[in-house]
């Protein structure tokens, strides 16, 4: 997992079991997005790519639930198998937003989120993860790229047309863009 968390994580991480309504105003007034991750090996497994979770607790020794910020970006891949190999390949590219904040319901993600890109089937994950690691071999975190990458990357997907590169030249202007803002 490519996830880093903070110091103050990994306390909330070796804790005992707490209820999440203990967590729900964790940041003061701000509310927070809850992403359930599980790992049951060899059957499912649910886990964060990448993404900064002011907090993650361990509900026990497999289920999490990580709480993001308003406006935090993040992508989750679940994978799940039978008896004769993998059933299902699915990532999410979603940002974190707050109750007013138009969004999608999405399993697992409380109360929803902003659906950036999905991907569903081996073939459009795998494809999706090269541009990730395209993206991050070339310095860019990937938390930091631009939205609208994310949502054509995903209209490109389901158009089954060639995939557009991120760049440091679109990066610059993003951030210009939203420096500006």
């Amino acid at each position: 997992m490519n996830v880093s968390i903070a110091p103050a994580a990994n306390a909330a991480v070796t804790s005992p079991m707490p209820s999440l309504s203990v967590h729900a105003d964790l940041a003061g007034d701000v509310p927070l997005t809850r992403v359930s991750l599980a790992n049951l090996e060899p059957r499912f497994n649910c886990y964060l790519r990448f993404g900064a979770p002011i907090r993650i607790v361990r509900l026990d020794r497999w289920r999490r639930v990580a709480m993001f910020l308003p406006g935090a970006m993040f992508c989750r891949i679940r994978w799940q198998a039978n008896a004769y190999g993998t059933i299902r390949w699915q990532l999410m590219v979603m940002q974190a937003c707050t109750p007013w904040d138009a969004m999608q319901r999405i399993p697992g993600v409380r109360p929803g989120a902003r659906l950036l890109l999905h991907a569903e089937g081996e073939s459009a994950v795998r494809a999706v993860l090269a541009q990730l690691d395209a993206i991050e071999a070339r310095g860019i975190a990937a938390i930091d790229v631009s939205p609208a990458y994310w949502r054509t990357l995903g209209n490109r997907l389901a158009a089954r047309l060639p995939l557009p590169v991120y760049t440091a030249k679109r990066h610059a202007a993003w951030r210009a863009g939203r420096a500006l803002s």
